[in-house]
């Protein structure tokens, strides 16, 4: 079984019928995202990190023309000759590819051409669905992970025209004003774990998961200490207030390195009006609510923040052992944004926290408000060995200078929500939704 997917296979016609309605949704998904956004918008580029949601569009779309229609339908026929090379993202087994940091600059071909491509490619998928699901898992589980693929750049679709719309100095709204999240506020207190063997990564076949996932392996953990919920934007107000980005003895080198030759003086989109501070968001230019999470924080800002505060971000091992305690991924533990509909839902920002049903103590915002940075490097774990073939460059190259995030965001697609789902971004980026949750040892 190709270690990218691990998945069970129901009956032949159940496959087929099903595998061809998530094909659908995933793909209609993609194309909803996209719908509030004018021709202009989608060429945007506004960073070398960020890409157009036209490049997306063709990306996810290249991604099952070259893998699965090329390998598994004999009679296809390349829609575009040069669109192998222009769409290609990173994939150096694939062949030559155009530079990420000029993918604006693709004014031609033009977006009609690419709704016309990813119209091609779904009825050409869609039939080899119904002819081989069921009896190709390797098809299967290579259209499987395209759209989970696909579904990661549907959050990136909500990143990188959120950074290329705050480039616009008269701050347009990708949607219409978010509905009031007006609630009390929940102290910050703290949950002990006491640590011992614990179990790190995913080990079931019955649910999809990527191949950095795995394999499951034990860990031993020191008694450690977890935040209730994320830092809201109000108590990072109160470390910047503290001369937070003046200090260097709060920073890492590196990031003390940053903060000076970047100018840091607060987190990406907060905006100063004399005393007030406002926040560019989905919905626009917003004022600060104190209560919400603070998010687009680098991993140097994250750390430094928990320096201030007297504590540490969390290694990955830990917040997945604390996740996995959690015996329900619903309700006052985690709100979704279930991507479907999200934006009829209009929870388009993290959410400040909210009084859980029960009185005990437990995490909260541990899913689907805003990414959380561990202290942990992303590296491959025990046993790791990436597939062959170009699909095994999807994750294990990028193990490098680069840090794990985990508990995904209200971008995040609901089922991408689980607690073996690793992110990883490098400590400087500041573009994802990324926020903090604090940590401490227990002496």
């Amino acid at each position: 079984m190709d270690p990218v997917c691990l998945l069970t296979h129901p009956s032949t016609k159940a496959r087929s019928e099903t595998l061809g309605q998530r094909f659908r949704e995933v793909r209609q998904q993609t194309h909803a995202l996209a719908a509030p956004l004018s021709d202009e918008d989608c060429q945007l580029q506004s960073m070398p990190d960020c890409s157009p949601v036209k490049w997306h569009l063709a990306h996810t779309t290249w991604f099952f023309e070259t893998f699965v229609l090329s390998r598994f339908d004999t009679g296809w026929q390349p829609f575009h000759p040069q669109y192998r090379m222009l769409f290609n993202s990173y994939y150096n087994a694939v062949g030559a590819r155009h530079p990420r940091p000029q993918r604006g600059l693709l004014s031609r071909p033009p977006l009609a051409d690419i709704w016309r491509y990813r119209e091609a490619v779904d009825a050409a998928m869609l039939a080899l669905i119904g002819r081989l699901a069921g009896s190709d898992s390797a098809f299967e589980e290579l259209v499987e992970l395209g759209l989970n693929h696909e579904q990661q750049h549907q959050e990136l679709i909500l990143t990188d025209i959120k950074h290329a719309l705050s480039m616009n100095p008269i701050k347009p709204a990708y949607a219409s004003d978010a509905r009031s999240n007006a609630v009390a506020t929940i102290a910050l207190n703290w949950l002990d774990y006491d640590g011992g063997r614990t179990r790190l990564g995913h080990d079931s076949h019955d649910v999809f998961a990527f191949d950095n996932e795995g394999p499951a392996h034990e860990v031993l953990l020191q008694p450690f200490s977890l935040a209730n919920r994320l830092v809201t934007q109000g108590e990072y107000l109160a470390f910047m207030q503290d001369g937070g980005y003046e200090r260097p003895d709060l920073w890492l080198s590196l990031g003390w390195d940053r903060v000076c030759a970047e100018h840091w003086q607060a987190p990406l989109y907060w905006e100063r009006d004399d005393d007030t501070w406002q926040v560019f968001t989905l919905h626009g230019l917003q004022p600060l609510d104190p209560d919400a999470p603070v998010t687009h924080v680098s991993y140097f800002e994250a750390d430094a923040y928990a320096r201030w505060a007297g504590a540490r971000l969390p290694r990955e091992a830990e917040w997945e052992h604390a996740a996995r305690q959690l015996r329900a991924v619903a309700g006052d533990d985690c709100r979704l944004a279930a991507h479907a509909n999200m934006l009829e839902q209009r929870h388009l920002s993290a959410l400040a926290a909210r009084a859980p049903s029960s009185t005990a103590p437990r995490l909260l915002q541990l899913y689907g408000d805003a990414w959380e940075w561990t202290c942990s490097p992303y590296e491959a774990y025990p046993g790791f060995t990436p597939p062959p073939g170009a699909v095994g460059e999807y994750n294990g190259k990028f193990m490098c200078n680069q840090y794990v995030l985990r508990g995904g965001s209200f971008a995040t697609p609901a089922s991408h929500i689980r607690a073996t789902y690793r992110n990883f971004f490098p400590p400087e980026a500041r573009w994802q939704f990324s926020g903090i949750r604090l940590a401490r040892d227990i002496c």
